[in-house]
């Protein structure tokens, strides 16, 4: 009996796949991610690269359970007004009947959608008060790193830094934006980019849009920043965009354009974009006085800072966190046999 208290632990329910400080998270979670991530794509997986993928996610809803007890603590979570303003802001680009579609589409209820914009915004809250209220970067900081790193600032040609808003025109579970607003087929991504460039031009901030709507995984947590391109690179592979591009001034957008893939011989529209051109830099040595590179130097100090501090502090948060990974323990006992 001593040997099996001190080896043996109760088993948990059937759909309970790890506990955080015995905050239980649910198979069906994990389940309900892993098809969003898999779409449409008829992509057949091997058992091992299924059990990959889940372990990865499983990692992910762990990490943010433990952040969302943390704010809890601190009371910091999301109040009911600000997820209504949020959901308000969501149906505001569709119809109802839409809407409504949307959810079925992501097998998602409307309270599904609530939890989910409760806690993002939880997390943000909670990283800005105890990750960003910490970093102040400094002037010195800035000269020091331009010294160090003047030929950076040495440009052979002229560079774009641009940020976009894509809309896919493929039916996809997969949503990449905060808002979790997903085009179905071509008259939708028409109809939904056309309403992103309205609320480009009432005034709404390019970043906030790309955020919110953007279907671009690789751009639209940053607010649809590309960063810096190269002119010769950008005129070769993206001829039309580089146009559109070339006769914007900093802080303009462009019009809706086709996005192309090549497909063969042919090259097919997959969706639609809008481009806002950031800023150009010209060729020559960049100096220290330009505004410019001072934002350039700090917006990169800033981001290395917040990233080590908010590695710490995930590594503190999970020192303090007694997490248990059902599903982690069942694919090494299923790997014994």
């Amino acid at each position: 009996m001593a040997l099996c208290l001190a080896g043996c632990h109760q088993s948990p329910p059937s759909d309970v796949i790890a506990t955080v400080n015995s905050k239980q998270i649910l198979a069906s979670e994990v389940d309900r991610f892993y098809k969003q991530s898999i779409g449409d794509t008829g992509q057949t997986l091997s058992k091992e690269e299924i059990g990959i993928q889940r372990l990865r996610l499983l990692s992910s809803l762990i990490d943010d359970e433990i952040l969302q007890q943390r704010a809890e603590k601190l009371k910091l979570v999301a109040t009911d007004e600000e997820v209504d303003a949020k959901i308000t802001e969501m149906k505001a680009l569709s119809t109802q009947e839409e809407f409504n579609r949307q959810l079925k589409d992501r097998s998602m209820t409307i309270d599904d959608v609530r939890r989910d914009i409760r806690r993002a915004l939880t997390k943000n809250k909670l990283i800005n008060k105890e990750i960003e209220s910490r970093i102040n970067i400094t002037d010195a900081e800035i000269k020091g790193y331009y010294d160090q790193h003047k030929t950076e600032f040495n440009l052979i040609e002229p560079e774009y830094h641009l940020a976009r808003i894509v809309v896919s025109n493929a039916p996809s579970k997969e949503v990449n934006n905060l808002q979790g607003n997903k085009a179905g087929n071509d008259a939708e991504a028409r109809k939904k980019v056309q309403m992103l460039r309205n609320r480009l031009d009432s005034g709404e901030s390019f970043s906030s849009v790309a955020s919110n709507f953007s279907e671009d995984a690789q751009t639209s947590a940053n607010g649809g920043d590309m960063g810096f391109i190269l002119e010769s690179p950008f005129k070769t592979e993206e001829p039309d965009v580089f146009t559109a591009v070339s006769k914007l001034k900093a802080g303009q957008f462009t019009d809706s354009m086709p996005i192309f893939e090549a497909q063969g011989n042919i090259r097919k529209v997959v969706g639609y974009g809008i481009y806002e051109l950031i800023e150009k830099r010209p060729a020559g040595q960049g100096d220290l006085t330009d505004p410019r590179t001072q934002q350039r130097i700090r917006l990169f100090l800033h981001n290395n800072h917040a990233q080590l501090l908010q590695n710490a502090y995930y590594e503190m948060l999970r020192d303090d966190t007694k997490i248990h990974n059902y599903l982690a323990e069942q694919l090494l006992k299923d790997g014994a046999h």
